[in-house]
């Protein structure tokens, strides 16, 4: 059965919307008084928050890897709402390891949920955007999607692949009036960490493993999830919103000291890089096939 969506609300698509973050957004929305389809494998928690705000929230239960899922639940979500706004590709998972310990299944599933289930979505629910002429996709990445090191390294591959595409897609959306922002958040007090899987250790990389230990600080500066659905509100509620938009002042800190870095490496190559470019004319022969 379809509802009329409430005048002046919004409908957010919010996924992973059962815990951490994504249930955070979910329940900042609906206080601001938006309608949220919160979609998540296990919704029971939906359910519970569902009785709190009758008639704004759709709890659907979904596995984002799965596409042709994906396709009919965005299909039913805005059948429901009669349209959606704003899209959250919050689902996610960590899974941490040299790179040298990953299997492949360990590799796939990491892609899998962070960023195949996003693209799916996002092609699920650029059709009914552009039909709008209006919307906003917010793909959360991480400061992983920015800066990796030992162990991250499959895990910031997923955010990486995430924010290539999303660029990308920035432009593409632009052209019929939709959105698209990467929030990039630092620690936070979720459930991550909790389901957080490893690779199956390699005794040779023992000794790197004590050396980042002696590295890492033993406090965490991890925040109350709430701060960042703050931010996410200010972001959807801007008028121009930015591609990228970095939650934290620590990971703030820690990214523009390695674009800096970043920038001193390139002009330190400089000379080198540019001599490698000198435009010649096509060689003879050149885009015919081969027989």
């Amino acid at each position: 059965m379809s509802v009329n969506h409430v005048e002046n609300s919004r409908v957010w698509f919010i996924t992973g919307a059962s815990s951490g973050l994504g249930y955070e957004f979910a329940k900042k929305a609906l206080e601001s008084g938006d309608q949220v389809v919160g979609v998540a494998r296990n919704i029971e928690k939906l359910h519970a928050l569902k009785s709190q705000f009758e008639g704004m929230l759709l709890p659907l239960k979904l596995d984002v890897t799965d596409r042709n899922a994906v396709f009919t639940t965005v299909e039913t979500a805005f059948k429901h709402f009669g349209k959606i706004d704003i899209v959250v590709n919050n689902a996610g998972n960590m899974v941490l390891g040299m790179i040298e310990e990953f299997s492949e299944n360990e590799v796939r599933f990491q892609m899998e949920t962070n960023f195949f289930g996003a693209v799916w979505v996002t092609q699920a629910v650029m059709p009914y955007l552009r039909s709008q002429d209006s919307g906003h996709i917010i793909q959360i990445s991480s400061i992983g999607g920015l800066i990796t090191g030992p162990m991250s390294g499959v895990y910031s591959a997923s955010k990486f692949a995430l924010e290539g595409f999303s660029e990308a897609l920035a432009q593409e959306a632009a052209h019929f009036g939709v959105k698209v922002s990467i929030v990039e958040p630092g620690g936070y007090w979720t459930n991550l960490y909790l389901k957080m899987g490893f690779a199956t250790q390699n005794n040779e990389y023992d000794s790197l493993r004590e050396e980042l230990a002696k590295q890492n600080p033993t406090e965490s500066v991890d925040s109350d999830p709430k701060l960042a659905a703050e931010a996410l509100m200010k972001l959807v509620n801007c008028e121009n919103p930015p591609l990228r938009l970095i939650l934290g002042s620590f990971v703030y800190d820690i990214a523009i000291k390695n674009t800096e870095k970043r920038l001193s490496s390139w002009k330190e190559w400089e000379e080198v890089s540019r001599s490698a470019e000198h435009g010649i004319p096509a060689p003879d022969g050149y885009g015919e096939s081969e027989q």
